[in-house]
C-alpha cells in the first residue's frame, strides 16, 4: 500500500489586501463592526506606531554596527502584527514577549532605552514590569515565555481576576513566541496547562517564516494555527502584515480570555525582512526572489494606501515621520549615555529585605575583585 501524500490548510483571516483596499475574507467579515468603530485618531495611532517601530529598529541596527550594542534584533516587517495586537490589550492585561517585541513594549510604556541597554550588556535586569504596563522581561531562552505567561494566567484564574464579568477589571496574558519557538518543548507544555486549567491567555505567535536559517516549512507539515486546536483551544490564522485584523482578531480573543471562555491561539503570518539578529547573515538561507516578494507586502505601505484612500492627508504622514525620526533621535542620544551599573547592583534585589547572605557576598566579590588591583606581574 503506497501512502498517499496528506494537504493540511488552514484559511488566512484577512482584511486589508497587499494593496490595501479593505476587502476582507469570508472568515473577516465579522471584524468589520470592530473596525468601523474605531476613530480616525486611533486609526491614525496604528500608523504612527509602525513608522516609528521601524525607525527604533534602524536605529538600534545602526547602534549595533558602530559598536555601540553587542547585538540588535530587528523587527522590520513584523510592525502590523505587533502594532495591532498590542493594541488590542488593556491595562490591566499582562504582556509576555520573546525579544522583538519593541513596540508593543513601547505602547505599553516602557522606554525603548531599556531595550537598548539590554542589548547594550548595560544592565543586570532589564525592567519592572509593574511600572511599564506589566510588560515582562525579555527572554533568549526560547518558549520559556510561554510557560511563565501560563502560569502567571492560572494565576489570574485561581485568583478570580477574570470571567467576573466586569471588563474594566478582568484581566488576561497576551503571550509573544516565533515559528521557531513552537518547536520547542515548553511550548507544547504550556499550550497542555492552559487548555487544562482553562487560562485566560492568548497565545500569538508571529510566524516570520525562519527560525534563524530553517524555514518554517521544516519545522511543520501543517499550518502552525492547526496546533492550537490540537490541544482545544479556538484558533486562527490571520494575515500579520494587516495591522486591522491584527488588532481585531487579537481584541476578540482577549475579550473571550477576560470573559472566562478559556485560551486561544493565533498565528499572524508576517516576515522577518532582516536578519534573525545582527550577528546573522539571512542571504546565506533566503532568495531575494522571496524577500522581494515579502516586500510587496509592508505592513506601512499597505497600510498607508488604505489611510490615503480614506483621505489621510500628507500633511499627517509627514507629521507621522517626523515624530518617527524625532522619537529615534532621542533614543539613539540617551542610549550612547547609558553606563554600565555598579557591582553592588548586583545584590541589591534579591531579596526585598537587606539579607546577611548577600552582604557576605558582596563582600566577597570586592575582596577577590580588588586582589587582582596592583597584583604582581
Amino acid at each position: 500500500m503506497v501512502a498517499q501524500e496528506r494537504e493540511f490548510t488552514a484559511p488566512t483571516v484577512q482584511l486589508l489586501t497587499p494593496e490595501g483596499a479593505l476587502r476582507p475574507s469570508p472568515e473577516a467579515e465579522a471584524y468589520l463592526p470592530l473596525i468601523e468603530a474605531l476613530d480616525d485618531a486611533t486609526l491614525e495611532q496604528f500608523h504612527r506606531d509602525m513608522v516609528i517601530s521601524r525607525r527604533i529598529d534602524i536605529t538600534g541596527a545602526n547602534l549595533q554596527r558602530q559598536g555601540q550594542l553587542a547585538l540588535w534584533v530587528p523587527s522590520h516587517g513584523q510592525e502590523a502584527a505587533q502594532v495591532g495586537s498590542a493594541r488590542a490589550s488593556r491595562p490591566q492585561d499582562h504582556i509576555f514577549p520573546s525579544y522583538r517585541e519593541h513596540i508593543v513594549g513601547m505602547i505599553r510604556g516602557l522606554d525603548p532605552v531599556r531595550i537598548l541597554g539590554l542589548l547594550r550588556g548595560a544592565t543586570l535586569g532589564g525592567w519592572n514590569p509593574a511600572e511599564n504596563g506589566n510588560f515582562h522581561l525579555y527572554t533568549l531562552v526560547l518558549a520559556s515565555q510561554t510557560l511563565h505567561a501560563t502560569g502567571y494566567a492560572m494565576g489570574i484564574k485561581f485568583d478570580g481576576a477574570s470571567g467576573t464579568g466586569d471588563p474594566e477589571t478582568d484581566a488576561a496574558v497576551l503571550v509573544y513566541y516565533g515559528d521557531g519557538s513552537t518547536s520547542q518543548g515548553d511550548a507544547s507544555e504550556a499550550l497542555v496547562f492552559a487548555a487544562s486549567y482553562q487560562t485566560p491567555e492568548v497565545f500569538f505567535v508571529q510566524n516570520n517564516q525562519w527560525a534563524i536559517s530553517v524555514p518554517v516549512s521544516r519545522q511543520s507539515r501543517t499550518p502552525l494555527s492547526l496546533r492550537g486546536g490540537g490541544f482545544g483551544m479556538p484558533s486562527l490564522r490571520i494575515d500579520g502584515n494587516d495591522v486591522l485584523v491584527s488588532y481585531a482578531a487579537t481584541r476578540v480573543a482577549l475579550e473571550e480570555a477576560r470573559a472566562g471562555q478559556g485560551p486561544s491561539f493565533i498565528e499572524a503570518l508576517t516576515y522577518r525582512m532582516g536578519a534573525h539578529t545582527t550577528a546573522d547573515d539571512p542571504t546565506k538561507y533566503r532568495t531575494d526572489d522571496e524577500v522581494a516578494y515579502w516586500a510587496e507586502r509592508d505592513p506601512i505601505i499597505r497600510y498607508r494606501a488604505w489611510l490615503e484612500s480614506r483621505g489621510a492627508s500628507a500633511e499627517f504622514f509627514a507629521s507621522a515621520d517626523e515624530e518617527a525620526a524625532d522619537v529615534a533621535s532621542d533614543v539613539r542620544k540617551r542610549a550612547l549615555e547609558v553606563t554600565v551599573p555598579t557591582r553592588e547592583t548586583i545584590f541589591e534585589h534579591v531579596y526585598s529585605e537587606p539579607h546577611p547572605l548577600m552582604v557576605e557576598q558582596a563582600a566577597w566579590l570586592q575582596a577577590f575583585e580588588t586582589g587582582f588591583e596592583g597584583g604582581a606581574a
